[in-house]
């Protein structure tokens, strides 16, 4: 590095500060949306923006990828509404549950571990998703002696296995979004690359069950209170069933593109609905009353476009890829990808497309000059987003622990490390040989 770049790259770097304010903000739990707009402000600062080149900024986000995103995830919401309106996801985990037979503790824990990955898998959110299954999965649990302690675990554990799996979840689109990988190849590659899910994470959730059986157990059901579906309620599972599993395969089929989703949410709640008793009127009120509860999710999409562009704009990435490409050229691609994954997992945390997002256009002039293959740089955005979930107790973690009535953090936390350690231990030996 000579002399003379010294000064261009401090400049570059100065241009970063948008984004470290960010981390620093959301560490500090500030609000996710107020952290991204006083990163916004910052960011236009130091690019130099005039107040009609940030209108502009503004108003091309709209037609940016992570504004798609983030209407495909209002979408969701909104087919969720549609979906509890008409119980269809009560008789999905009410199937699940009694087809297994549950009768004892292990078919109650893989009872519930089924209905979490399907329903979180299918809307996207895990909040969401274990807020459905809750109430249908506990008394259930306490019948058969689980802890709340296990049903806890079970909840985040699966649910964040969920959400990378889900074929329209928010994660699993933006991640197909920035790699170009397709869904088929995403499917065929996850269960190795995480193989500690389910039986590692099964033998963890049973050593908790044995540690904590009589430590927080729920209190005994005088009568077990069933959900019991409908005949009309079947009826709109299984139309419900055969469109989704027909748009996931039509969509593979044709290598259809993320705007495809939008059209299958929309499909999937007016299939449902009409299937499930509601009129057209009915639908649409579902449908926007969940969209609501995104749009503040939605205006963070729009904002973070010009933020990254306004860190570019700055120099910062350039400046940041001049750092880093000594320590490059010296591991190679492999040092590329750990780098990225570990620097998700402990260095950024908030919304995971957003960081999905920030950390593919930081790296994203590195992974072009090197080659790096999409497959290992999408397990590194897949370990950057999960582990620090795990290792922190964040929303997801506290969420779950909420749903499952425990207070127990140890037990989570003691799952979650273990997840953790095999997770980035999986990324460092793919890097080494597949990247």
């Amino acid at each position: 590095m000579s002399l003379e770049t010294v000064p261009g790259i401090f400049w570059g770097l100065l241009g970063l500060a948008p984004l470290l304010v960010y981390i620093i903000l959301v560490f500090r739990n500030v609000d996710i949306l107020a952290a991204t707009v006083i990163c916004v402000v910052i960011g236009a600062l130091l690019s130099q923006q005039t107040l009609v080149s940030l209108g502009t900024a503004l108003a091309n986000s709209m037609g940016s990828f992570l504004a798609l995103v983030g209407l495909i995830i209002m979408l969701g919401r909104g087919l969720g509404e549609v979906l509890n309106a008409t119980k269809v996801s009560h008789t999905i985990v009410h199937g699940i549950i009694y087809s297994i037979g549950v009768d004892t503790e292990r078919k109650a824990m893989l009872g519930i571990m089924v209905a979490c990955l399907v329903i979180v898998g299918l809307l996207g959110t895990m909040a969401g998703g274990n807020a459905i299954i809750a109430p249908i999965v506990l008394p259930i649990a306490a019948a058969l002696g689980l802890s709340r302690s296990t049903v806890g675990v079970i909840f985040q554990a699966v649910g964040e296995e969920a959400l990378i799996l889900g074929p329209f979840s928010p994660p699993v689109i933006t991640l197909l979004g920035l790699t170009n990988i397709g869904y088929g190849r995403c499917c065929s590659m996850f269960p190795a690359r995480l193989p500690h899910y389910p039986g590692g994470d099964l033998l963890m959730i049973q050593r908790i069950q044995r540690n904590t059986r009589h430590l927080t157990p729920y209190e005994q059901p005088d009568e077990l209170e069933r959900f019991k579906p409908t005949r009309q309620n079947k009826c709109a599972t299984l139309a419900f069933t055969v469109a989704f599993v027909a748009a996931v395969v039509y969509g593979i089929a044709v290598k259809a593109p993320t705007s495809f989703v939008v059209v299958i949410m929309l499909g999937l709640s007016f299939i449902t609905g009409f299937t499930g008793g509601l009129r057209f009127e009915q639908i649409l009120r579902h449908i926007i009353h969940g969209m609501a509860g995104n749009v503040g999710l939605f205006l963070l999409f729009l904002l973070l476009d010009p933020f990254i562009i306004f860190v570019e704009k700055a120099g910062g990435f350039a400046a940041l890829t001049t750092l880093l490409k000594p320590l490059m050229e010296t591991g190679g691609k492999p040092v590329i990808v750990i780098t990225g994954g570990f620097l998700g997992a402990f260095g950024i945390s908030g919304a995971t497309v957003a960081t999905l997002k920030l950390l593919h256009e930081m790296f994203n002039p590195l992974l072009a000059k090197y080659a790096v293959s999409m497959l290992a740089w999408s397990l590194a955005l897949v370990v950057a987003t999960r582990v620090h979930n795990f290792v922190f107790p964040g929303a997801n973690m506290v969420s779950s622990l909420g749903f499952a009535e425990s207070t127990d953090m140890k037990s989570m936390l003691r799952n979650g490390w273990l997840v953790a350690a095999c997770q980035l231990t999986f990324l460092v030996l793919f890097s080494l040989f597949f990247a």
